[in-house]
């Protein structure tokens, strides 16, 4: 729900039963005020939050926004911050990463580096080399089963993760057939706009779930044209997310038992 502010976002999650949330953060929108307000109606609610989002790593110098978003995490409570990156240079971006896993020492903060095609870190092989980097602990990798699947990850290379570097995944369906991958408009609309709730696509979200740790946090990550036009009321969007990803989830785990 891209159009949510951040109360908005607390109530659909409360009112639909979702047992986490998730908080965008938007430097333009966001302030000191904002942040007490948002604790405050999580604290009312007993609403948790599983992650903040997103902190965008560029080129050039490091952004003292990220580190900002690293403290904003904390205070409400998020034990995840996601990370993506636009900068060419892993080795910038292992930098960058490092000063936000420095900031989150002491935090209960995973610093959390999503991978994807819509990025410079393309595949979960290129993200394990760069969170190679990283000196301390709290560091992670984000799996999403849309960028898992279209930048050709297999569910080894999830398991051969180390376990402490996976803190919660997000999972979603889409079409079996992905998009062009020269056209980056294409790959951005893919991931924006055509995701599809569970087990209404072709993508093997059995076969990366089998691959993350058991009892693992799951986010449900369902950014669709089509959900935003057939439920424009946001309690009435969430609440049908987690009724098809609860629905899917109970088959899988029968199926598994």
């Amino acid at each position: 729900m891209p159009e949510a502010a951040p109360a908005q976002l607390i109530e659909a999650a409360v009112s639909s039963g979702h047992d986490l949330g998730g908080m965008w953060v938007e430097q333009d929108d966001w302030s000191d005020a904002v942040t007490r307000a948002t604790r405050k109606q999580l604290s009312d609610s007993g609403l948790k939050l599983l992650d903040v989002e997103v902190a965008w790593i560029k080129p050039g110098d490091p952004d003292p926004w990220l580190e900002q978003l690293v403290d904003i995490a904390a205070e409400l409570g998020s034990p995840n911050l996601l990370c993506v990156s636009s900068d060419p240079d892993d080795a910038s971006t292992a930098a960058k990463l490092q000063r936000l896993l420095d900031r989150a020492k002491g935090t209960g903060v995973r610093i959390n580096l999503e991978f994807g095609l819509f990025t410079e870190v393309k595949s979960i092989g290129q993200a394990r080399a760069i969170v190679d980097r990283l000196d301390g602990t709290g560091q992670g990798i984000l799996c999403d089963t849309l960028h898992w699947s279209r930048s050709g990850g297999t569910a080894q290379a999830i398991a051969d993760l180390p376990g402490e570097w996976v803190g919660y995944a997000q999972l979603c369906d889409a079409p079996a057939a992905g998009p062009d991958l020269e056209d980056m408009d294409d790959i951005i609309e893919d991931a924006v706009d055509r995701r599809m709730a569970l087990g209404r696509g072709g993508l093997d979200i059995a076969a990366m779930l089998s691959a993350l740790p058991a009892d693992l946090p799951i986010s449900v990550e369902e950014r669709s044209a089509a959900l935003r036009k057939n439920f424009p009321d946001l309690n009435d969007r969430a609440r049908e997310v987690a009724r098809t990803s609860r629905a899917w989830l109970a088959q899988h785990d029968n199926q598994t038992e």
